[in-house]
């Protein structure tokens, strides 16, 4: 951060992307339900409207993991530049999800066919696939990144990076559990296993908006 401008403009800007991705992650969730549990044609324009919440969704992951990289480099920037591709790697999955999606619209508009079935099935297992290793593993993972370097900098205080030093672990290990076969990943046990991270990443949203950074600790000599 070169000046209290630049830095309180960056923990503005992160804060709504933060807000953005959580309310657009909701919508987009609440309406490919219909599609995705079986609807058919019926779900298509609901579907349609949840890929442009998503699309947004993409743009804001992206653009949080953008926005902070600079801030954060200071403190590590082998885990700075860690958390960006994570953050980038998590709306690419998100945005292949958005493509299995859109193509199970045009199988529906299409003329039916011998293997149409098959192919809708294909497609809504490849949606619920992204949707595990992007806004579950990838954001895990870029989550435990982004904590321990607010923890280290205490640019956020600690509490909140610790939310999410214990949430990403959390979802990451859901994750691997749905994989195994455990439970499903839309249950009670991974919404459970969610919630820390959604709880880390509204209240560094508030955080920033509210106070933006505070006042950093000194930087490392030697950064890793």
């Amino acid at each position: 951060m070169t000046d209290r401008k630049g830095a309180r403009r960056a923990a503005v800007t992160a804060g709504v992307l933060f807000l953005v991705t959580e309310v657009a992650a909701i919508a987009g969730a609440v309406l490919y339900r219909p599609l995705l549990g079986g609807a058919g044609a019926g779900g298509d324009g609901r579907a349609v409207l949840g890929a442009l919440c998503e699309l947004l969704l993409v743009a804001a992951v992206a653009g949080t993991g953008v926005t902070l990289f600079p801030v954060v480099r200071r403190w590590g920037e082998t885990a700075a530049l860690g958390h960006l591709c994570a953050r980038l790697l998590e709306a690419v999955l998100i945005l292949l999800g958005i493509v299995a999606v859109l193509a199970l619209v045009s199988l529906h508009r299409g003329p039916a066919g011998a293997g149409a079935a098959a192919a809708e099935t294909v497609l809504v297992a490849v949606h619920d696939w992204t949707f595990l290793l992007g806004p579950n593993l990838a954001l895990g993972l870029n989550t435990v990144l982004l904590a321990g370097l607010l923890y280290r900098s205490r640019l956020v205080p600690r509490p909140i990076a610790v939310l999410g030093l214990a949430g990403g672990p959390l979802i990451c290990a859901s994750a691997v559990a749905v994989m195994c076969g455990l439970y499903a990943q839309l249950s009670v046990p991974g919404s459970l296993a969610a919630l820390p991270v959604f709880g880390w990443e509204v209240s560094l949203a508030v955080w920033l908006l509210a106070k933006g950074f505070r006042r950093p600790a000194p930087v490392p000599l030697s950064p890793r």
